[in-house]
């Protein structure tokens, strides 16, 4: 069995849970977020790209309903004892099994909370769920309820994430010699995942992001790559990955000179996420943080080039994105919380002139102000 945490962790976790359930007077938990399962029994897979369901009920009981290509993935990566496995055929009806498993474990006419929202539930096996268990039992939209458990983290969950830190910041580090006239993309891609795997880390949630000249702008991996000119601009949003946990790093690197145009741009990300960095602590919501930057970049006349979000939590993600909730967006009422692991990014695009600038890094929430988990230096970087 390959664990990650110990048992006492997962016991610890799984009690946060049934506290939380009992709250919400659930009987049972329809998990399908692979990022929930992991978290509460270690199960580390990719198959949620088909149907499987973890089951919790009230008592503490769970039974994973999977198939056959999973089994022996949750025997060797999870704590978990119950599972059964639903099979491929012609006739598969895989909501159907799960409703009888929910029957042999008197779950019939129960309170059951269901994660609509993940990864892990496709349009159509939300249909099936609702149309099949909707009149076997009573459903409750439980979607929020394990990911704000999972936003803050524990003692072993920090330190995880401060193995990934240390993996983002190597990974700049043996890019950043490379980069130059006449360098490839490719080559700067190659180096910075490639530090990731050479110390033990693992393939992020979603591709690194690269881009350089007119694709410096986009803050979305594509396909493709191109050579550096002599005045070039290029933007880098990486993490280092340990044991599925991020931490994520953002750069907008000059080669040859900055323009005057990067150097205002520069000046009003590291302003804005100086005011970001004194909004995110205990007492403030996520939306404050965010009204923190969006004040800045109003300052400086950037709002049409500013971005509606400056960042989210981070922790154990699966593909494809490693953004986590909550967000830092207008209005989001969330409370930063003690041991939340946070990226804040300051993305400012001006299409007009074609100038990007970025600048990015996680922090740890504390009791006051925020702790910094990259060793990066803020300034702006320029080869």
């Amino acid at each position: 069995m390959m664990l990650h945490f110990s048992r006492d962790e997962f016991e610890t976790r799984h009690g946060r849970l049934m506290v939380e359930m009992a709250e919400r007077k659930l009987d049972a938990l329809l998990v399908f977020a692979q990022e929930s399962m992991y978290w509460l029994t270690g199960y580390d897979t990719f198959g949620f790209c088909f149907f499987q369901c973890l089951v919790v009920t009230a008592d503490g009981r769970m039974r994973l309903l999977t198939r056959s290509a999973d089994l022996r993935q949750a025997r060797h990566t999870s704590i978990l004892e119950e599972i059964t496995i639903w099979r491929d055929r012609g006739t598969a009806d895989p909501v159907i099994e799960l409703r009888d498993m929910l029957n042999d474990m008197d779950l019939l006419g129960a309170r059951i909370g269901v994660e609509w929202l993940t990864h892990g539930m496709t349009g159509q096996v939300g249909l099936q769920v609702q149309e099949r268990l909707g009149s076997f039992a009573s459903l409750k939209d439980a979607s929020t309820l394990i990911p704000m458990l999972r936003a803050v983290k524990s003692p072993a969950e920090i330190e995880m994430v401060r193995a990934a830190s240390d993996l983002a910041d190597g990974a700049f580090e043996a890019a950043l010699p490379l980069i130059g006239p006449g360098t490839d993309e490719a080559e700067i891609l190659a180096a910075m995942q490639g530090h990731v795997f050479r110390h033990g880390g693992d393939y992020p949630a979603n591709p690194f992001i690269v881009g350089s000249g007119r694709d410096a702008l986009l803050c979305r991996y594509k396909s493709g790559r191109r050579v550096l000119d002599a005045q070039d601009q290029l933007t880098l949003e990486w993490a280092g990955v340990k044991a599925q946990y991020h931490a994520c790093l953002m750069r907008t690197v000059i080669i040859g000179e900055p323009s005057e145009r990067h150097h205002e741009l520069y000046a009003a990300a590291r302003e804005a996420l100086d005011a970001v960095e004194g909004a995110m602590r205990p007492g403030n919501s996520f939306g404050a943080v965010f009204d923190a930057h969006a004040a800045v970049m109003e300052a400086h006349d950037l709002a049409r080039h500013r971005l509606a979000a400056c960042g989210y939590s981070l922790g154990a993600r699966f593909a494809p994105s490693w953004m986590d909730t909550p967000m830092f967006h207008a209005g989001n009422g969330e409370m930063i919380m003690p041991s939340m692991t946070l990226f804040a990014h300051m993305i400012i695009m001006d299409s007009e002139t074609g100038t990007a600038m970025t600048l990015g890094r996680t922090y740890l929430t504390t009791e006051d102000a925020p702790e910094p988990l990259s060793r990066l230096s803020l300034d702006l970087v320029v080869v």
